[in-house]
């Protein structure tokens, strides 16, 4: 579907000024080969009307959805837009993952005309979890989807506990009639968001898929939040997510509005399930991999029936999706399938091992480690990954980035074999180094940090193998 003819008004010429300066500096940016202008475009107008991102929020006839969480912003965000496509809407999206205020501001500059217009119905704002707050105030939401809360970045966040705190906020400032979306499975998650009146919740309602599971070592939330005594969890599914309850004072996973049923995982192949919503149940199939990826479908899914769109939009949009850049996406490099699976702290990191493993072994992997401040400077996180998994599972892997040397110290001490693991610090020959130790038509599997992830991309795309990311 096309834009929709939007007239075009010069009712304020300042703020046409400001949208002008977003749009030059677009293009000066894209001209010289510098980037996407996934930012500077919004630093540029904010310049000229420092509230332009109320001030166009304002005419999204649709209103703006915010979703945050430590990990899946991107992949939820894009699985929403997604959806309101299909089912006829016209949704503005910082899809390339710009989710501070100057990057949600660009994507709204992007879409409106001189004349102050909107082109488009609905905005769908993935949003730093830091940064809610500052978002929620101008843009006053339609709804905030609250995915989960993992320790990350935490040279910048701080605890976890802090930026539950800044969200419990940013929910007491939604207008009446504004929806709160949150991941009940999630102790500290269930924690913010109970409180809010009309609240939706989704989770996992399967506890055959991970039978006998019990808390990682590195579980962030084992405690309640009420009384401070450990959880009692009837089943675990990753990190700290999973069916819990306090047995001093009762507090427990609250019921699902929306949950998925009858999980089958499919490694890399992905998954299918039974969504089970307040009018029933519908089978669906994703190609997204992990059971991780189940909770970015539910919180999309959640979140699109609430706006009122039909459940078989949802269908008929998982079905046709292609992964985020670096989240799940897959090339292919000299006849051998590559994936990219962006791994940045410890649950996530967990579960892109477990994943990647289930599949034929031995496996040839490539991790890349940086600590630039976007990945957080602290790499101590390293050592609560459950590398273990990948002894006498991977018959090489491959390290590099700028904590190469810090990786394959970690991998020394989990237990594998000094033969299977390679440092590299230039990523390029890292990469050549991978693909030399497969044999035909094997898999290899790129598990980076952040800028690691968008370095590595950077050097795949000046070879023609990927698009850059703010074109994906």
């Amino acid at each position: 579907m096309g834009w929709k003819a939007y007239p075009v008004r010069v009712t304020d010429l300042r703020l046409g000024a400001a949208i002008l300066a977003g749009h030059l500096s677009a293009s000066v940016i894209r001209a010289m080969g510098a980037g996407g202008a996934t930012t500077v475009p919004g630093r540029a107008a904010r310049a000229v009307v420092p509230d332009i991102l109320e001030r166009l929020g304002r005419r999204l006839t649709g209103g703006s959805v915010l979703i945050t969480g430590t990990n899946g912003k991107t992949t939820t965000s894009r699985l929403l837009t997604a959806i309101l496509a299909q089912a006829g809407l016209v949704p503005i999206h910082n899809r390339a993952g710009a989710n501070l205020i100057a990057g949600i501001t660009a994507a709204l500059v992007s879409r409106s005309t001189l004349g102050g217009d909107v082109r488009g119905d609905i905005g769908v704002f993935e949003v730093d979890e830091a940064t809610l707050p500052l978002a929620a105030g101008p843009l006053r939401p339609r709804a905030v989807v609250l995915g989960n809360l993992f320790r990350d970045q935490l040279d910048r966040y701080g605890e976890i506990d802090l930026v539950a705190d800044r969200w419990r906020g940013a929910l007491r400032s939604l207008n009446d009639g504004a929806l709160a979306l949150y991941n009940a499975d999630d102790p500290l998650v269930s924690d913010v968001g109970r409180e809010t009146r009309g609240a939706w919740t989704f989770g996992i309602e399967d506890p055959t898929i991970r039978e006998g599971a019990i808390l990682e070592h590195a579980a962030d939330a084992r405690y309640c939040y009420r009384c401070g005594i450990a959880y009692r969890y009837a089943v675990v599914y990753l990190g700290h997510l999973g069916r819990y309850q306090c047995d001093r004072c009762g507090t427990q996973r609250p019921p699902l509005t929306v949950a998925a049923e009858d999980v089958h995982l499919h490694g890399m192949a992905g998954s299918t399930f039974t969504l089970r919503v307040p009018e029933g149940r519908v089978t669906l199939r994703t190609i997204l991999p992990g059971l991780y990826n189940i909770y970015n479908v539910l919180a999309a899914a959640s979140t699109a029936l609430a706006l009122g769109m039909p459940v078989e939009a949802v269908a008929a949009a998982l079905r046709d999706f292609v992964p985020a850049f670096g989240r799940g996406e897959r090339i292919t490099i000299d006849g051998h399938p590559v994936t990219l699976l962006l791994a940045k702290n410890p649950a996530g990191f967990n579960e892109v091992l477990r994943t990647v493993l289930t599949g034929a072994r031995p496996i040839v992997a490539l991790i890349a480690i940086n600590d630039l401040t976007a990945d957080g400077r602290d790499i101590s996180w390293l050592w609560d990954v459950d590398f273990e998994m990948l002894r006498g599972a991977a018959r090489a892997v491959v390290v590099t980035g700028l904590r190469g040397e810090d990786m394959a110290v970690r991998l020394k001490y989990a237990g594998l074999d000094e033969g299977v693991i390679r440092l590299e610090k230039d990523e390029q020959r890292a990469i050549h180094l991978g693909l030399e130790e497969l044999a035909a038509g094997e898999p290899l599997y790129v598990l980076p940090t952040y800028t690691a992830m968008l370095r590595i991309r950077g050097l795949l795309a000046r070879r023609g193998h990927v698009k850059g990311f703010w074109e994906d």
